[in-house]
């Protein structure tokens, strides 16, 4: 949720136009990208999260809405409604490109993601700035969720070799072989955490295909006896800022509380020091103390943060 300064001279109504679609073509995505790319270059992260962006192409997914704001023939504004949970309200995020800030156009978006999830709604504002805080109570919204961002530097990384439950070995994930298990695996690891328990092959796919997939930094637990899967971190590295990230330890439920979550994590970490990275990140929910207790053992320490607000109906 991005339009960070005071309202000046509203947009007439008459020249702002809000497309609602269920698809995009190449051209739209092309100039939602561009329009989110010029917003991370001022504001200094994105404002539509990896799983938004990726749904940008590829055709129609169900349950995603795209909100396309435009003045004359100018994109200004982009928002995306994805109503896929079962129990709670839709997700949004929404931006307003820096050259057309402080005109009501934040506020349009959010008026119209209102109309569209029938005033249900969860709205993510990345970074968690001032004017989005500002935004949010103009649109009756309210903090709900924390999600921590958390670095800890790599150079002179002192971790003990990871120590595995017995019986317990860990090897690189093999694409095609290790799918539908590996799914299977983090549906039952995540439950409780649709966004991410709720993966299907299409969103492993589309991450595969990413440039920075690299199924060398795909670590699978598994039984050595029955070669059965109950664990994983899946490591990614962003080469630009050249920045390792824990971008997602799971264990299975059955498999929890022997150390396995601290040993893969320890595993993912001396593999992106020895990838020659400075620094690791990760993402946590600031409300899971247990992890973000291990986080802080391990060294990372808050670096931002992203905040979720939602309608109370």
């Amino acid at each position: 949720m991005t339009d960070d300064r005071p309202a000046e001279a509203p947009a007439p109504a008459a020249l702002r136009k809000i497309d609602t679609l269920a698809t995009l073509t190449s051209a739209q995505a092309d100039a939602v990208l561009a329009l989110l790319a010029e917003a991370a270059r001022n504001d200094g992260q994105q404002a539509v999260s990896e799983q938004g962006r990726l749904q940008l192409r590829g055709g129609a997914r169900e349950g995603v809405g795209h909100l396309l704001l435009s003045v004359g023939d100018t994109l200004v504004g982009y928002a995306q409604l994805e109503d896929t949970d079962p129990v709670e309200a839709p997700a949004a995020e929404l931006v307003v490109h820096p050259s057309h800030r402080g005109r009501g156009h934040g506020r349009a978006l959010g008026s119209a993601l209102l109309a569209q999830s029938g005033r249900r709604l969860r709205v993510w504002a990345h970074g968690g700035h001032s004017a989005a805080r500002h935004l949010a109570q103009v649109l009756g919204l309210t903090l709900f969720r924390e999600l921590r961002q958390m670095r800890r530097p790599l150079a002179d990384l002192d971790l003990p070799e990871p120590v595995l439950p017995e019986g317990v070995s860990v090897r690189a994930f093999v694409p095609g072989r290790d799918d539908a298990a590996w799914l299977a695996v983090n549906a039952e690891a995540f439950a409780h955490h649709p966004e991410q328990g709720s993966l299907t092959q299409r969103d492993l796919d589309d991450r595969k295909a990413e440039p920075w997939f690299d199924p060398a930094g795909f670590f699978l637990a598994e039984r050595v006896a029955d070669g059965e899967l109950v664990g994983f971190h899946w490591t990614k590295v962003h080469e630009e800022e050249r920045l390792g990230e824990v971008y997602v330890v799971g264990v299975r439920p059955g498999a929890q509380g022997g150390g396995l979550g601290k040993a893969l994590t320890t595993t993912g970490l001396r593999h992106l020091a020895a990838a020659g990275l400075p620094t690791a990140m990760l993402y946590v929910d600031a409300d899971n103390k247990a992890a973000v207790s291990v986080y802080e053992r391990l060294g990372f320490v808050t670096h931002e943060t992203d905040l979720m607000y939602r309608t109370e109906t």
